[in-house]
């Protein structure tokens, strides 16, 4: 029996969905994922799934919103005045702003509704709040030196 360890790169295909089954990623659209073990590429809870699987295996990964992308927070949710925004492209919802956050970290923000004075936009990850279940199937391994 051969499973990866720590430090090992694993190649792995994946599924990722919300817990009322909704598809919200998948290695369908971008191809199967190199990840070192042990780097904090991924969770640390599929790494742990990945360390007990042979290649071809597959296994669900539920993982609480906690240990995923946070519990969503209101306070990322903010009104900016369309001044402060360049004038093409026309900001539409569902857009991704890149911003400075108070401490100058970069962040993504995603713009939630136009109006004509301000723009309302969401500094949370799309997926903040939500537990998920990833469907991991791993598909190879190689060994670190």
């Amino acid at each position: 029996m051969t499973t990866p360890n720590n430090g090992d790169t694993v190649t792995i295909d994946y599924v990722l969905k919300r817990t009322d089954g909704e598809v919200v990623g998948n290695t369908q659209e971008v191809g199967p994922q190199q990840v070192q073990l042990g780097s904090g590429q991924i969770f640390p809870a599929i790494e742990e799934a990945l360390t007990s699987m042979e290649v071809g295996d597959q296994q669900s990964v539920a993982i609480a919103s906690d240990n995923a992308f946070g519990p969503r927070q209101e306070a990322l949710v903010i009104d900016i005045p369309r001044g402060n925004l360049p004038p093409e492209p026309a900001p539409e919802p569902g857009m991704a702003l890149q911003a400075q956050s108070p401490d100058g970290q970069p962040m993504t923000l995603y713009i939630l509704e136009v109006g004509d004075e301000t723009v309302k936009a969401d500094g949370n990850h799309p997926l903040a709040g939500e537990d998920l279940t990833f469907d991991v199937t791993l598909r190879d391994i190689k060994q670190a030196a």
